[in-house]
């Protein structure tokens, strides 16, 4: 049940953001989570400043999970999401950040988990 909410500064055409979305599919392998679940946006053109520059390309994910991951688990997932951002959108590695949530309650199809 994974939901990675993406935000960055530059302009992302649909074709990036289906390079983007499978990218990210493959990424949640890395702690154990399919794509079959999971749910993710891409915001665009955002006014996100790292550092107080608005004009260099930057991101900002959060990635939320159902359940615990482990520092390893999501030390791969960082890496991949970096190079996934940089390769595709030519985001330095080091003006991307990425936030981690766990939950323990999650709600889906009438129920919750």
């Amino acid at each position: 049940m994974p939901f990675i909410n993406s935000k960055t500064n530059v302009k992302v055409s649909e074709e990036k953001k289906e390079q983007l979305k499978a990218e990210l599919g493959k990424a949640m392998e890395a702690i154990g989570k399919g794509e079959a679940y999971l749910m993710v946006n891409i915001e665009d053109e955002c006014s996100l400043y790292f550092g107080g520059d608005g004009k260099t390309p930057c991101a900002m994910l959060e990635v939320t999970i159902l359940g615990q991951g482990s520092k390893e688990k999501f030390t791969k997932l960082t890496e991949m999401i970096c190079e996934s951002y940089n390769s595709i959108l030519g985001i330095a590695k080091n003006k991307i950040y990425v936030r981690y949530g766990e939950t323990e309650h999650w709600g889906w199809n009438g129920s919750n988990f």
